[in-house]
């Protein structure tokens, strides 16, 4: 009997230390901007999540500005913060910042957005980017029956950030679905853009996408040759093209995809103006990084399903990686209203 209790009583402490270590840590979350609706949610989901946990939470937006972000993470590392979550801005910028985290024991997970050429990125957790790409450019595909109809078909495309390491997964899985029938000329691009170099918008701005849309609708379409499909790596990109058509096309309305499920895109689904977004649930993607910092803080082995995929320049960071979702206004009060993730409100006219 006394075993059993003495049993109990170390049970019952070691379960006190985990508590007591979870309220006594401090965890840095370093997002890259307010301007984009998506790292609004993944900051405050986060924060909520880890804080439900028992951590004391910095979370900090770094308004896009590489060097702010780079101050807010070194005053994490100061401050005692034993993980930081960092989404950067630019993903090869941050080499002193990440060696000063490991010249303190502070581990870093990379969130969403790969921390390039340097040793010292612990983990990443993101979505399967390629996968992305994919599910858009077998949209595409599938939309124009490409397999089947006579064709030619004109598409343009939008990618991301070139300074975001997931923005050429994105196109690079969209443009591998469709590579074979650009080649074959079933799909023809007539402003020739065909690289991501070409197509990448810095920092998915809208209005950056929409500027770029114009000068090519007004290069290539303005003698009336219509618009099949215009393949957008993400919403902010999708939305700045489709409001470059609104203002400056009058041919049939093209196939516009895009990525994140924004309000405003939503609405555009839901009106026929977007054809389909990828929705990738950012609450799943927290509650994961809420799970490795857990595991990190016990000493435990941290949960990984990709360790051969992401190499940074300096080794390959060992991943987790969450699965898109397909959204299109078929489906989108299940995936975004039933779910919670959108009040009805939020997406009324």
């Amino acid at each position: 009997m006394k075993k059993i209790l003495a049993l109990i009583v170390c049970v019952l402490m070691v379960l006190g230390c985990v508590s007591a270590l979870a309220e006594g840590e401090k965890i840095g979350v370093s997002m890259p901007t307010k301007d984009l609706q998506r790292w609004n949610q993944d900051g405050d989901n986060m924060k909520a999540l880890l804080e439900a946990e028992g951590y004391e939470v910095d979370l900090q937006f770094a308004n896009n500005d590489v060097n702010l972000q780079v101050t807010q993470i070194q005053t994490m590392i100061d401050n005692g913060c034993a993980v930081v979550v960092i989404a950067a801005i630019e993903g090869s910028s941050l080499g002193a910042v990440l060696d000063a985290a490991a010249e303190k024991g502070v581990k870093v997970i990379a969130y969403d957005r790969l921390l390039m050429e340097n040793p010292n990125v612990d983990y990443y957790a993101t979505f399967d980017n390629y996968m992305v790409g994919t599910v858009q450019g077998n949209f595409v595909k599938e939309a124009l029956d490409l397999d089947n109809a006579e064709g030619p078909f004109t598409i343009e495309f939008t990618a991301g950030d070139p300074g975001d390491n997931n923005a050429g997964f994105f196109f690079n899985g969209a443009f591998d679905v469709l590579k074979p029938y650009i080649e074959s000329g079933k799909l023809v691009v007539p402003s020739g853009k065909t690289k991501f170099e070409e197509v990448a918008t810095p920092t998915w701005k809208t209005d950056v996408a929409q500027a770029e849309a114009e000068d090519r609708l007004g290069s290539f379409y303005a003698d009336g040759t219509e618009l099949d499909a215009w393949l957008c790596s993400n919403d902010s990109t999708a939305l700045g093209v489709t409001n470059a058509l609104e203002a400056n096309y009058t041919g049939k309305w093209p196939i516009i995809t895009g990525q994140d499920c924004d309000i405003q895109n939503t609405k555009n689904m839901i009106a026929g103006k977007q054809a389909m977004s990828v929705f990738k649930d950012t609450r799943t993607l927290a509650a994961q990084v809420v799970k490795m910092v857990g595991q990190i803080i016990r000493g435990e082995e941290v949960d990984v399903n990709d360790t051969t995929t992401y190499d940074n320049g300096a080794k390959v960071v060992p991943s987790f990686l969450c699965e898109p979702v397909f959204a299109s206004a078929d489906n989108y009060e299940e995936l975004l209203i039933e779910s919670g993730y959108y009040t009805p409100d939020q997406l009324a006219d």
